[in-house]
């Protein structure tokens, strides 16, 4: 099979030569994956010289149509050879598949004059008009963070916290009855927009999770956290410059604040993944340790696991927390450098899902954090950090493109 791209505009040509097949349907299923994660989001199939069309190339155009139609863009075949055209009508496709077809429902975007931009050194920020409705968040930070530190976290450290979807969160906890229940799995975690997930530490190594439905909503047991309330007032969408590839988590985040502005702001992200730098409990803290655990050599091995490398590349990537770019003294315990400057100084968790597009414009964040819980695979949920170490350090975090959801903290107090 040969594949030749060819652009117009916003829409990319994709002309297939040859078979269709079992064995060719992986091929061109892999190169619609890399177009779309490269941002091509309309896309055509020209399938003139194509000889035979079986039922796995029939389930590859299927189901590309379906993902591109989720996200408001369009999946199309231009000029089908007769074969094609035949298996297709005899599937009753060709009116779903074939170019002519009502296009998919398109979502209107706000005008141009509305959206800002902002350009930094590795990506640019299209900032869409605040929600009349947000307010500055408020942010706690609950708990004893301190207590890490030699593991001393007991049941008097132990708090049930429920988390709707007016309410975002990072930090240790884990789903279950009781203190003793959870003594075991508590690990880091993340919450927003009435989802929940969390990596337990009882050797399982597999994330969990809980969305809010009708009544219900998650709830945890949680050792310390930082958690906000309220509605996030601004949405900026951001892609990383051609000549970059990347764009880093600092500069996210130092972007973020400047939109914000605010000295505080906390953030949500949902972003492609160009590598995950950051670490996770392999070990409940609330377990005996030693004095020095978890952070002490030699003990931090059988602690801690840290991403040797960037680790989710090219998935799809949650990120919840908090970003400040000067002291506060509530946050001073839970919040440490994102790059090699103080600051901004941050805590973020993330939880990665294998890759699914995210759709252009305007999204509601309830709606797009639901929608990747519920058609995506969640892979790991880990603590972000900076990893500065002279020739073996992997570095920070990085991202193709992304939402940012962005709220000013009015204030943020301290509950131990």
């Amino acid at each position: 099979m040969e594949i030749t791209r060819e652009q117009s505009g916003d829409s990319l040509e994709l002309k297939i030569k040859g078979r269709l097949d079992g064995y060719w349907a992986d091929h061109l299923s892999t190169t619609l994956e890399e177009v779309i994660r490269e941002g091509a989001h309309q896309v055509r199939l020209n399938l003139a010289e194509v000889s035979y069309l079986s039922s796995a190339g029939i389930r590859v155009l299927v189901m590309f149509y379906k993902q591109l139609k989720s996200i408001q863009g369009s999946f199309a075949i231009a000029s089908p050879s007769e074969s094609v055209r035949k298996v297709l009508e005899l599937a009753g496709l060709s009116a779903l598949l074939v170019s002519g077809a009502p296009p998919a429902q398109t979502v209107v975007a706000p005008a141009a004059a509305q959206i800002k931009r902002l350009e930094r050194e590795s990506a640019i920020f299209e900032i869409f008009p605040g929600g009349e409705s947000a307010h500055a968040l408020k942010c706690r930070v609950v708990g004893e963070p301190e207590l890490l530190v030699g593991c001393r976290f007991r049941q008097p450290s132990c708090r049930s916290i429920a988390f709707p979807d007016s309410t975002f969160a990072v930090g240790l906890g884990a789903f279950g009855n009781d203190f003793e229940d959870c003594r075991d799995r508590f690990g880091e975690f993340l919450a927003v927009a009435g989802a929940a997930a969390y990596l337990p530490t009882d050797g399982t190594n597999t994330p969990d999770y809980l969305i809010a439905t009708r009544g219900f909503v998650p709830e945890l047991k949680v050792l310390y956290c930082i958690a906000g309330e309220g509605q996030f007032a601004q949405l900026a969408r951001f892609e990383a410059k051609k000549e970059a590839g990347a764009v880093a988590l600092s500069e996210v985040v130092d972007a973020c604040l400047e939109i914000g502005a605010a000295d505080t702001v906390g953030i949500v992200m949902l972003a492609e993944s160009a590598g995950l730098v950051g670490a996770a409990l392999r070990r409940s803290p609330a377990v005996n340790g030693s004095k020095t655990a978890p952070y002490e050599h030699p003990e931090i091995r059988e602690w801690l696991s840290f991403t040797a490398e960037r680790a989710h590349v090219k998935s799809l990537a949650l990120v919840v927390g908090v970003a400040a770019r000067k002291e506060q003294q509530a946050l001073l315990p839970v919040i440490r450098p994102l790059g090699r400057e103080p600051w901004p100084a941050g805590h973020f968790h993330a939880a990665a899902f294998s890759y699914r597009p995210l759709k252009k414009g305007e999204i509601d964040l309830r709606s797009a954090v639901s929608t990747v819980f519920e058609s995506a695979t969640l892979r790991d949920v880990l603590h972000l950090l900076n990893d500065d170490r002279e020739i073996s350090g992997a570095g920070q975090s990085e991202f193709f493109r992304g939402a940012c959801w962005i709220g000013p903290v009015a204030e943020v107090i301290r509950n131990a």
